[in-house]
């Protein structure tokens, strides 16, 4: 889905210590949401991402994944997989909520509020080229890098 809106103007500061502006970045980044550290499938999307960091940088796109986790998980969860894609703690919920990932979700008939696994393309003008809900996990990276590198330009 191609959107043409902008992100919110949040300010993040990475588990590498840089700080985005999202509303204007002044280069594309990609934001994914994921649940929880440490868990299979949030590992190997951090995987996936870390796999493909060389080709993200050179098609001049900064990753970064968000979780409610705290920084201490995140820099655990980095150390433990040797990630090299930084990390937001969204504990307080801002940039979730923003974004309307922190949803109502369905387990064995239990409800429950978590984080929707999703991901966002952002040009450095701050406007959304692309995002994906309710991602599934294997091939999802390379489809981020592959869209990513179509829209070079923007």
């Amino acid at each position: 889905m191609t959107q043409s809106h902008h992100a919110p103007a949040l300010l993040l500061t990475a588990s590498d210590g840089v700080e985005t502006n999202l509303a204007a970045p002044g280069q594309r980044v990609v934001l994914y949401f994921y649940p929880k550290d440490d868990t299979s499938g949030c590992t190997r999307e951090a995987q996936d991402f870390t796999a493909l960091a060389g080709a993200f940088k050179s098609a001049g796109v900064r990753v970064i994944g968000v979780s409610r986790d705290p920084m201490t998980k995140h820099d655990k969860f980095i150390a433990k997989y040797d990630l090299a894609v930084p990390l937001v703690a969204d504990e307080d919920g801002r940039i979730s909520d923003a974004f309307g990932t922190w949803v109502e979700k369905s387990m064995y008939g239990r409800k429950y509020m978590g984080m929707e696994r999703a991901t966002y393309l952002i040009g450095a003008d701050g406007r959304i080229l692309r995002e994906w809900r309710k991602v599934k996990v294997p091939g999802h990276a390379a489809e981020v890098l592959a869209a990513a590198k179509d829209l070079a330009s923007a």
